[in-house]
């Protein structure tokens, strides 16, 4: 699970309600209309913009924000000084034994064609294409984010203009003026805070999950490719570890360079 949103959101939702309750009643911040233009505009947004499928599998997507499932780069390097080891003492086929423990399942489809004897140039050819689509999909669900984080401040400047049409409509009654106000207001309220709050930085954390999926992936990738040319367990931690900045390296490569 990744602390750093949790705190981020609780923290960022916690400073704009305790200053509105700093200077009176949290009340006045919740109207009905203002909702309905901001929220329910945006969700139409989406709709038209996307398909159905892919905005109801949009909290699919922001869990991806919540929950950290990328193998850790160290532990994937050992494990395959592990399988070069047994590569070399036993063959190729005898890695199949470690299948069953592969809960990764892009490791596991990359082993599978290790065993199966396929060639460097179509195991390669394969892993590419499914970290292709891999960038796809995270990239398909982070433009709903997108999309969301540019539909909510205009829905709230729509709702503003509205709010003030209606202001100005009731200028000979007092008591219809401070409703106009209030939609007008927290339109833009709403707005400000759901993109700038939520998406924007859901959206960051998204393309920082695409970037280190992607990296632990080639990564993966390389080390397949290795193991297929036969290369020794110390040549495979050597070309994995330079993947990573010299401070995240296994310390059997850090002292061996």
């Amino acid at each position: 699970m990744d602390i750093a949103t949790i705190i981020g959101l609780l923290m960022g939702t916690g400073l704009v309600i305790g200053s509105i309750l700093l200077g009176g009643s949290l009340l006045p911040f919740i109207n009905v209309p203002s909702l309905m233009i901001t929220v329910g505009g945006s969700f139409a947004a989406l709709l038209i913009n996307f398909k159905l499928k892919q905005v109801l599998s949009v909290l699919s997507v922001i869990k991806n924000c919540f929950f950290v499932k990328i193998p850790d780069a160290k532990n994937v390097i050992e494990q395959f000084a592990d399988y070069a080891k047994i590569a070399r003492r036993d063959g190729l086929l005898a890695l199949e034994q470690k299948l069953e423990e592969i809960d990764d399942q892009f490791l596991k489809r990359g082993l599978e064609l290790v065993v199966g004897g396929n060639s460097r140039e179509e195991l390669d050819s394969l892993l590419e294409t499914e970290i292709t689509y891999i960038e796809q999909r995270h990239d398909n669900g982070k433009k709903i984010i997108d999309a969301t984080a540019a539909a909510a401040p205009a829905f709230g400047m729509i709702g503003t203009l509205i709010g003030l049409v209606q202001m100005l409509r009731t200028l000979d009654d007092p008591s219809q003026i401070g409703v106009g106000m209030a939609t007008a207001l927290l339109t833009t309220l709403y707005g400000a805070v759901i993109a700038n709050l939520f998406c924007i930085p859901l959206s960051g954390k998204l393309e920082m999950r695409n970037q280190e999926e992607t990296l632990i992936r080639e990564l993966m990738m390389s080390g397949l490719g290795s193991l297929v040319d036969g290369h020794a367990p110390p040549v495979i931690t050597e070309k994995l570890s330079a993947f990573l900045s010299n401070s995240a390296r296994p310390e059997t490569s850090s002292q061996a360079a």
